[in-house]
């Protein structure tokens, strides 16, 4: 029985890395007898599990259909051990935390320090991603997102108030460039983009005013995956950034940038944490999302 679930468990790594060399290097074992473990376990149940060539791995449909059915229940035995283990009078483990950069150095940062400074050996994977990871999949802890980027599934906590957007330029690339009294007019500007690692197309600009809703896709000579990149870019008069409105509200009032479009920004739902309602939580988790909440809780009474 032991066996099997060794077998299991590199079939799980194997497929969620997509890669013999990953996963043997994450269980510690050589790629060959990572090989030969998983090679006897579709022996054993008789079916091929794994497509592989020299550049990739792929799971069959076999693959697939035992990966769904096994991967909740080791995740569900692992959390219960990290709750067993986190129950101790000395909260312990690492918290793996997936967000954008801007909620982690506005939200998430600020909020954990005083955390990791009161418990030590709790350990903190903070990951920077555009991309809307799938926390299941990609073994994360928490997510971190606004609100209506969270799917249904899941448990949503709100830890930070809306969010406005603003499409910003300094002073002096406005002077040299004709104004933007309208969406159209951006074709006339040198924006700046921002891509998401799991599309293809670059990120269209959201635009709203009263009923009117446009996804607007913008050209210019800059693309990043930062929004801060996105700010510095604007100071240099390089062009036009589309970002939060309170990231750069400070240079605006300091006469360093100005707003374009002001009317036209539209404000989503707050930045939320979530994770899977059936997984139980460890105590260093639970502390996480206390502290992320309570930093949510004490701005609200402070508007108040």
């Amino acid at each position: 029985m032991k066996e099997d679930f060794n077998d299991l468990v590199a079939f799980i790594t194997v497929a969620r890395e997509s890669s013999f060399t990953r996963a043997a290097a994450q269980l510690g074992v050589s790629q060959s007898a990572l090989s030969r473990t998983v090679a006897g376990l579709e022996r054993r149940i008789g079916l091929q599990l794994l497509m592989r060539t020299t550049r990739s791995v792929s799971l069959t449909e076999a693959g697939q259909r035992l990966l769904s059915a096994i991967r909740p229940r080791f995740e569900e035995i692992e959390a219960e051990v990290d709750a067993l283990r986190g129950s101790t009078d000395r909260p312990s483990g690492t918290v793996r935390i997936t967000t954008t950069d801007y909620a982690a150095n506005t939200y998430v940062w600020p909020r954990l320090q005083p955390l990791l400074r009161q418990y030590p050996e709790v350990k903190i994977e903070l990951l920077n991603d555009y991309g809307l990871a799938d926390i299941v999949a990609d073994r994360f802890d928490i997510g971190v997102r606004l609100g209506d980027q969270v799917a249904k599934d899941m448990v949503a906590v709100r830890i930070a108030p809306d969010m406005t957007m603003s499409i910003v330029g300094s002073l002096g690339y406005l002077r040299s460039r004709p104004p933007a009294r309208t969406p159209r007019d951006l074709i006339m500007h040198n924006c700046i983009n921002l891509r998401l690692p799991t599309r293809e197309s670059l990120l269209p600009w959201e635009l709203r005013k009263g009923r009117r809703e446009l996804q607007v896709r913008v050209e210019g000579q800059l693309t990043f995956n930062s929004v801060y990149q996105m700010v510095e870019a604007a100071l240099g008069g390089l062009g036009l950034a589309y970002v939060p409105r309170d990231l750069v509200e400070e240079r605006v009032h300091a006469g360093k940038l100005a707003w374009v479009l002001e009317d036209w920004c539209p404000t989503f739902v707050g930045h939320h944490i979530y994770y899977p309602s059936r997984r139980k939580a460890s105590r260093a988790v639970e502390l996480v999302v206390e502290a992320l909440k309570a930093g949510h809780q004490r701005g609200q009474s402070r508007n108040a």
